[in-house]
């Protein structure tokens, strides 16, 4: 799994016909001091995501493992919505 910022959208009105009705986000890794990384990922959105959250995605063959991905396409999914990270007992993001 990989943490992420969504940072935008992609549209895309020509894709395959499984793909159609999916949201389709732009995810910018994050570490875990919420500091940016220069590496981004476009996923599908399988949990109703918006632009600043902080995510979690899955990629590979992982991610076609939801009910929104399942047999499509794809290489990435935002399969989460982050609350709180803790890391050694300190709290490093609260939504």
């Amino acid at each position: 799994m990989i943490l992420g910022k969504v940072t935008g959208t992609v549209v895309a009105t020509q894709k395959d016909e499984k793909l159609v009705g999916s949201k389709l986000l732009i995810v910018q890794d994050v570490n875990l001091d919420g500091e940016l990384e220069r590496k981004y990922t476009v996923a599908v959105d399988a949990v109703g995501a918006g632009i600043g959250e902080i995510v979690l995605i899955a990629t590979g063959s992982s991610a076609r493992q939801t009910s929104v991905t399942s047999n499509k396409p794809v290489d990435g999914v935002v399969m989460a919505i982050v609350d709180t990270i803790e890391v050694d007992g300190e709290v490093r993001y609260m939504k």
